[in-house]
């Protein structure tokens, strides 16, 4: 099990005879595709960082994590998906 399997999920099915075993595995499977979709370097390469102050785009996983774990945010600073 991962570490993060301790939130709620609303899961919603069109069918209403589905088994136990089948409704288990879906909701093991969400929780498989969540964890990696919210690990940080994954969020840090799908965002970008849009400075406005400095008329810059910041595209370095790097430089992204480190402002998003910034403290204080910055005036005209804009994180924006990149899809």
């Amino acid at each position: 099990m991962k570490k993060n399997q301790q939130r709620d999920l609303l899961v919603l099915l069109n069918n209403e005879y589905k088994s136990e075993h089948a409704l288990n595995h879906e909701v093991e499977w969400l929780h498989d595709v969540l964890f990696h979709v919210e690990a940080l370097d994954n969020f840090c390469i799908a965002h970008e960082i849009i400075n406005v102050n400095r008329r810059r785009l910041i595209t370095q996983p790097r430089q992204i994590k480190k402002s998003v774990l910034r403290k204080t945010e910055k005036a005209f600073e804009f994180l924006s998906n990149k899809n």
